[in-house]
């Protein structure tokens, strides 16, 4: 999978964990912003019908892949295609001036194969479910190969050594199909289809701070549309990252808009994946779930993500900030009829 900041790998016990407390017998979960697709991933694994959802085209393409799309269906189409674009001539283009040339998120040999791969897979017509397996093969492919320190917010100075290899493309590990019922991926506001979520138990795992998970992956977002949008500023970032504000990248907007999340959600169990370097405290969150249910907090203690151990740079590459910290806590809070058996809970 990606290199995501927000992703959950070091959760994901603690989550599936939870989960499976809550149902265990099995059941429906929605997991209202899903990412990187990690925890939906992990729990059809475990044999739970998943619904995974997300605003951003890049996320909802990889939810698709590993969510939506069974293994059993399209393995053998995948490989089929992924065979003939390993075949394709580089060709540099709009990718490989963009984020190669302008940006150095992708060496330009790099951006050639991937400017060439995404315009074939263009042309191919492929179905929905297929096309997103092979774009999160190319979008995995390249996240192999790129030179960041996990963000697209910039890169290094000197090319990353895993720059210079050539890309390869590689099957995403597609999941078979569970017994409780297909899997879905939908694209939408997390605010606006709350009331629609049909699910035994919701995961919220919302943005928390001032960044925007569009402005810290739009090289995935440009790939997964491939609009070839205007761009600005040093990171080559897509024109629209200006205008599609998320009101949880806000102070005063994420407590309303989260608040309206969790009023308007029937499922009778919920979890919220929350960081304390967020906008809402644990106090907050604890009130606001109260009226849920009983709420339990499980605390993880984790490193924080590389860039921020790096540090601050200027453009000449002078480190201009120190480091705050190098560890935060993730609070997992866990709201049901009664209490569960948790690790760690509080």
């Amino acid at each position: 999978m990606i290199k995501y900041i927000g992703s959950k790998r070091a959760l994901l016990g603690h989550v599936t964990g939870a989960v499976r407390a809550a149902l265990p017998e099995g059941g429906t979960v929605c997991d209202l912003f899903s990412g990187s697709a990690r925890v939906g991933h992990a729990l059809k694994g475990q044999g739970f019908r998943v619904w995974s959802n997300d605003h951003n085209a890049y996320a909802h393409t990889l939810a698709t892949a590993y969510v939506q799309a069974d293994r059993e269906r399209w393995e053998t189409q995948a490989q089929i295609i992924l065979a003939e674009l390993r075949t394709v001539t580089p060709e540099a283009g709009w990718f490989t001036q963009a984020f190669c040339e302008d940006a150095r998120f992708f060496h330009p040999e790099n951006g050639a194969r991937i400017d060439a791969m995404r315009t074939r897979i263009e042309a191919l017509g492929l179905e929905p479910e297929l096309k997103a397996v092979v774009l999160v093969a190319l979008m995995e492919a390249a996240d192999r190969v790129d030179s960041t320190a996990g963000l697209q917010m910039a890169y290094m100075k000197q090319w990353a050594p895993r720059a210079l290899k050539p890309l390869e493309l590689r099957l995403p590990d597609l999941r078979p199909g569970v017994a409780a019922g297909p899997c879905k991926a939908t694209q939408g506001d997390a605010v606006e289809i709350a009331d629609q979520v049909e699910a035994d138990l919701v995961y919220l795992d919302p943005p928390y701070n001032q960044h925007s998970y569009l402005a810290n992956y739009h090289c995935w977002e440009s790939l997964v549309l491939w609009d070839k949008p205007e761009t600005y500023g040093i990171a080559n970032k897509r024109v629209d990252v200006k205008t599609r504000k998320s009101p949880f990248n806000s102070r005063p907007g994420i407590g309303p808009a989260l608040q309206s999340v969790v009023e308007r959600l029937q499922a009778p169990n919920l979890i919220v994946s929350f960081n304390d370097e967020g906008y809402l405290s644990r106090d907050d969150l604890t009130a606001m779930l109260s009226a849920r249910g009983h709420v339990q907090v499980v605390e993880i203690a984790r490193p924080r993500y590389v860039g921020a151990r790096i540090g601050i740079h200027n453009r000449k590459g002078e480190k201009v900030g120190a480091v705050g910290r190098l560890r935060n806590v993730e609070h997992l809070f866990v709201v049901t009829e009664k209490p569960l058996s948790l690790p760690v809970a509080a």
